[in-house]
């Protein structure tokens, strides 16, 4: 909500001229802060090009296409930002550089493969009228296919080249498809945000405490799955916070399934606890976890957490204390809801999709981009919220952080050499499933 912002009458100083301080002054004083700043927005080609995200763009035969927008300097601007708040508040930390983007690519060995994504789950489509984006990233996805198009045994780009967008897109979300349509101006669900005429990435309600000029001790729960949620997470781990992830016993996180490389780095340093949601027990200990928490991150849709028995604004009302970091595709409010996505497709209905100059073929930029940008925002805004103190719910949408870097000014620059995706090796294995489970409870007095 505006006017109410967490770094209000915060004075801060940000180095640098380049890029990506003027993106970390942008976002500080989008959190409310007070910002001093020489910095000018020289352009984005070249955190493209260092990100690896620019390799992982265009066809496999192909040249690397330099993607639209400024995604890659924005998440360099946060870090910054992120940086400056843990120095501004006693703790300084070294944090990752915007190669963050391309990591699980790096690890997996993925490569560029327009009009796929690099894991070839998402692909890009010509319906009737637009570019859209249908991603299947569940095996429930694939077999959604016969009765999203009325046909028993389609030729999916025969059929989705017949087909409106607007009509393509009202049988997915009946179904829980995740599709997306590249936009062509706000809609419904941008206009019901308040995302009009200006995407920001944070929609904020709740107001401060007694403001501290330090970051607290900070207990985070992390309920989240997959990659934002747990970006987050690793991010609040390098800045000092213990965090304790929860899972289900019978549904992990399906990244445990996954390259172990890839989890051990967002994970290492924190605490396991796996609990049977479907009992009364374990539904009674997830509720005290997320009472002891001092940050709540989690990337479910609002009725899958009150079918559990927790609400946000229920514990928040019942705080003095509390963030929450909310994750989902398209925002906890609207009329999209409940619409399922992911970082591929959540970045297409952004806007944000790149074309082969020579050939025309579109590209999905990066793998899954909507998800680490969201990552890195997500832990700026909780540090910044700790910083506060008092009751926060913070709202990322996928696609509404995206969105916000992609009509921004400044020229995109030189690119520079186009660097291949590489990550950092993890501090330490992650602890097994529900390692700490008996621990961790005991401790926060919870039952299981």
């Amino acid at each position: 909500m505006r006017g109410l912002l967490p770094l209000a009458g915060m004075r801060l100083r940000v180095p640098g001229t380049g890029a990506a301080a003027w993106h970390a002054a942008r976002m500080l004083g989008g959190l409310g802060a007070s910002v001093v700043c020489e910095a000018e927005n020289q352009g984005s080609a070249a955190d493209w090009a260092a990100s690896g995200v620019t390799a992982l763009t265009g066809t496999r035969d192909g040249d690397p296409v330099l993607p639209p927008g400024q995604a890659a300097s924005a998440v360099r601007g946060a870090l910054l930002a992120l940086e400056s708040l843990c120095a501004q508040a006693g703790r300084p930390v070294a944090l990752p550089g915007v190669g963050v983007l391309s990591e699980r690519a790096a690890i997996m060995g993925l490569r560029r493969d327009a009009p796929r994504a690099p894991r070839g789950a998402f692909r890009v489509l010509r319906a009737a009228d637009s570019w859209v984006g249908l991603n299947l990233a569940r095996p429930s996805d694939e077999e959604l296919l016969p009765a999203w198009l009325e046909d028993a045994d389609p030729v999916l780009e025969e059929v989705v080249a017949r087909r409106t967008a607007s009509e393509l897109a009202e049988r997915a979300r009946l179904l829980g498809l995740p599709f997306a349509v590249l936009p062509s101006g706000p809609d419904e669900q941008l206009i019901a945000r308040g995302q009009v005429p200006e995407v920001r990435p944070f929609v904020l309600t709740g107001g401060p405490g007694t403001r501290r000029g330090f970051l607290p001790p900070t207990l985070v729960v992390d309920l989240s799955a997959l990659w934002a949620g747990p970006l987050c997470g690793h991010l609040l781990t390098l800045a000092g916070a213990r965090v304790v992830k929860v899972e289900s016993l019978s549904r992990p996180d399906g990244a445990r399934s996954g390259e172990r490389e890839f989890y051990d780095l967002l994970h290492a340093g924190q605490e396991s606890v796996a609990l049977n949601f479907g009992s009364p027990e374990g539904r009674a200990s997830l509720a005290r976890l997320v009472e002891a928490a001092d940050v709540v991150i989690e990337g479910s849709r609002p009725r899958a957490l009150r079918q559990l028995g927790i609400d946000a604004d229920e514990v928040l009302a019942r705080a003095r204390d509390k963030v929450w970091i909310s994750i989902t595709a398209y925002g906890r409010t609207g009329p999209w809801a409940n619409v399922p996505g992911f970082g591929d497709d959540a970045a297409l209905a952004a806007g944000l999709l790149a074309f082969d100059p020579v050939t025309g073929v579109p590209s999905p930029v990066g793998d899954a981009i909507a998800d680490p940008v969201t990552g890195v925002n997500a832990a700026l805004v909780a540090v910044a919220c700790r910083m506060a103190g008092g009751t926060w719910l913070a709202d990322l949408a996928l696609r509404e952080q995206i969105a916000a870097t992609l009509e921004l000014p400044g020229e995109p620059g030189p690119p520079g050499e186009v660097a291949a995706p590489v990550a950092r090796t993890p501090a330490g294995r992650a602890p097994e499933l529900g390692a700490d489970t008996g621990r961790v409870l005991a401790e926060l007095g919870a039952r299981c």
